[in-house]
């Protein structure tokens, strides 16, 4: 209503003072913006590059799985295929490499090479099957001096393998280490051409099964499991129940004792934050339901794997997915929360300036319009109105709440309506001695 009674004119000087006070703003606010872009984290990349070993528990499986889901968040996941955990740890420390993230056995050995690297995790158990010829032994110990394979040179199989036969002192001749992969290790044994093989593999997978039927092999358990897993905290006891594989065949025909790692979801400490969050809800995505071995919800989470455990994981264990990707998709939640450093000061300063300048600079716009007047020769009736509209005026921008920040816009104000008042004072002064010498005009008050 108070813009209608503006005339021509004073529309024409506030649209002009409008767009010379917004301008500079919105120029500084932009070039703040876009230096602030140069600090804050970048966009996370659009292709990842896992590493995973073959015969290590499903991962071929379990990498199409995050293919898929991370594809569905507009995220390329290239998969690199390799000899074992042992190679997975090098390409990760290896920062030229071009691999991002990897499954790694729990356990493996890193040395050196782990000061970089995290873990997002365990994803799954990864059981240690150590099949055999001949009488029943509950304990690694009782190999010594047999022909054992203990997986390739590469692998997390043959690190966990010399572990443990290290701890039980079969590890010394006459004791023979063949170092053969999973399928060359079954077919010799199948074979008789050894006398034991160490697998690790899922408890689904066809050739356990198998094995587990075959007459004249038979599956180690663990009478000392406890020991094993206070002494390498990395494992876990797990009970394989009797009659599981075929309870028609009574396969196994007992509960055995075993013992696992666990495969885990490594990466270096500069995985982008979002990135390592989209890989924690693909696990749980792909590895929350139960199996065999495995309770659901059981997994991912936070067990020892030999590295330390990310910051992003260790949120994700406490609170579970951050609120933005809760509600947002991917790419949105990461824009989001990119620029929330340059929103939330912006807001902070927007917000209560936007409650007082809006304001102000409404009752501005009155002031330059009694001045406008003032220039056109009031009579003393007008001028008398005009000193009740300034009085008016700043009592009610005294209403106005302001916030000590921006207190002196409001004083500044106040100033101005004086000026104002003062040049209406000396033009009814001049009215008054000119009423004094005779021309009769009614007194201002």
């Amino acid at each position: 209503m108070f813009g209608q009674r503006l005339g021509p004119r004073a529309r024409r000087i506030l649209r002009k003072d409008l767009l010379v006070t917004l301008a500079p703003t919105a120029l500084i606010i932009a070039v703040a913006f876009g230096i602030t872009m140069l600090f804050i984290k970048p966009a996370p990349p659009k292709t990842v590059t896992i590493a995973i070993a073959p015969d290590e528990g499903g991962s071929r499986y379990y990498a199409r799985r995050y293919q898929e889901i991370l594809k569905r968040n507009g995220i390329t996941l290239d998969v690199r295929q390799t000899g074992g955990s042992m190679t997975n740890v090098q390409l990760l420390a290896d920062g030229g490499s071009g691999v991002d993230v990897a499954l790694v056995e729990s356990g493996t050995d890193a040395g050196d090479r782990a000061a970089h690297l995290v873990s997002l995790g365990s994803v799954t158990y990864v059981p240690l099957w150590v099949f055999y010829r001949g009488d029943p032994i509950d304990d690694v110990r009782d190999l010594k001096g047999r022909r054992i394979a203990v997986g390739g040179p590469e692998s997390g199989t043959r690190s966990l393998a010399l572990t443990l036969l290290g701890a039980s002192g079969a590890d010394k001749p006459p004791t023979t280490l063949l170092p053969l992969e999973r399928e060359a290790a079954v077919d010799q044994l199948n074979k008789g051409a050894i006398d034991a093989a160490f697998l690790v593999a899922p408890a689904e997978a066809p050739s356990i099964k198998k094995l587990a039927a075959t007459p004249g092999i038979r599956l180690m358990s663990f009478a000392r499991a406890d020991a094993y897993v206070r002494r390498f905290p990395y494992l876990s006891k797990l009970v394989l129940p009797r009659g599981v594989f075929d309870l028609a065949a009574d396969v196994p025909d007992r509960d055995e004792i075993l013992l696992s790692p666990t495969a885990s979801l490594v990466t270096r400490d500069t995985l982008h934050p979002a990135l390592a969050y989209l890989l924690l809800r693909a696990a749980t995505e792909v590895h929350g339901g139960s199996g065999m071995l495995v309770r659901a919800g059981e997994f991912p989470a936070p067990r020892e794997a030999g590295f330390a455990l990310s910051t992003v994981a260790k949120r994700y264990y406490q609170v579970g997915v951050p609120f933005l990707q809760r509600y947002l998709p991917f790419w949105a939640a990461n824009l989001v929360d990119r620029l929330w450093v340059i929103l939330v000061p912006i807001i902070a300063v927007v917000v209560p300036l936007g409650r007082v300048v809006p304001a102000l600079y409404r009752w501005y716009a009155r002031l330059k319009q009694i001045e406008l007047q003032l220039e056109e020769n009031p009579d003393p009736e007008k001028l008398n109105d005009m000193l009740k509209r300034l009085d008016d005026t700043e009592r009610a921008v005294n209403q106005i709440p302001t916030p000590l920040a921006y207190a002196e816009n409001l004083y500044f104000f106040r100033e101005h309506v004086d000026v104002v008042r003062r040049r209406i004072g000396r033009r009814v002064n001049g009215d008054l001695m000119g009423a004094a010498s005779g021309q009769g005009v009614e007194r201002i008050s």
